[in-house]
């Protein structure tokens, strides 16, 4: 995967997708990626950072469908966010930190358009508790994946990967620390090569080698 120019889109749309304080999304509004819309499913720090940014923040709340409980409608709220997007024309969706797992109405409205971040080097543990179960499988590294994101969770192509060691003494969180780190160098830069894909009219594709360092996938 070749370094993208971030200067160079001009006519793309990216909506991010956030839960919190949205550190991933100051990375992308500090590479300068072309974020026109950033969606929160809870009032979150994320969305002020938006509005301090100049982008449209939107809030569907969770709390309106059910909330976190069994009676969560993810359906309707799934319908809800896609046609939110969509009246947002967005050409690009990057889930950073959103604490929802949506269904399949936000993926027939962005086939093949939606990114997704993950704190291990995938296929190697999926799902929430990434840094947590590489630690205790002992391995000597994990790391960060970009990936498109599928119905199924963790399971889309793997776009990058950065590497990185794990450490004498690492907990959790130290390690998730360091990960976040090459998250946000590797995330944006993902990002702005996938919206170059898309302005030259291309489809989003696993390149032939996924594993680089974040100096490399830097623009």
């Amino acid at each position: 995967m070749g370094a993208w120019a971030v200067g160079s889109l001009t006519a793309v749309r990216l909506a991010v997708l956030v839960s919190g304080s949205g550190t991933i999304l100051r990375a992308m509004f500090e590479a300068g990626l072309p974020v026109t819309t950033v969606l929160s499913d809870r009032p979150c720090a994320a969305l002020a950072l938006a509005r301090d940014h100049g982008a449209a923040d939107e809030l569907v709340d969770r709390a309106a469908y059910g909330g976190f409980g069994a009676a969560f409608d993810r359906e309707g709220y799934t319908a809800s966010v896609a046609a939110t997007l969509v009246a947002h024309q967005v050409d690009l969706v990057a889930m950073a930190g959103f604490g929802t797992v949506m269904t399949q109405a936000v993926h027939s409205a962005f086939p093949g358009r939606i990114l997704n971040t993950h704190p291990a080097l995938l296929p190697a543990f999926p799902g929430w508790h990434g840094v947590r179960d590489a630690l205790a499988a002992g391995v000597a590294e994990t790391g960060c994946t970009v990936h498109l994101a599928t119905l199924e969770m963790d399971e889309g192509p793997v776009l990058a990967q950065q590497v990185v060691p794990v450490e004498a003494g690492d907990t959790e969180e130290s390690l998730h620390e360091r990960i976040k780190v090459a998250e946000r160098a590797l995330y944006p830069a993902t990002i702005a090569w996938a919206l170059g894909e898309l302005e030259a009219g291309r489809m989003i594709e696993a390149p032939a080698t996924v594993r680089a360092t974040s100096e490399e996938m830097t623009p």
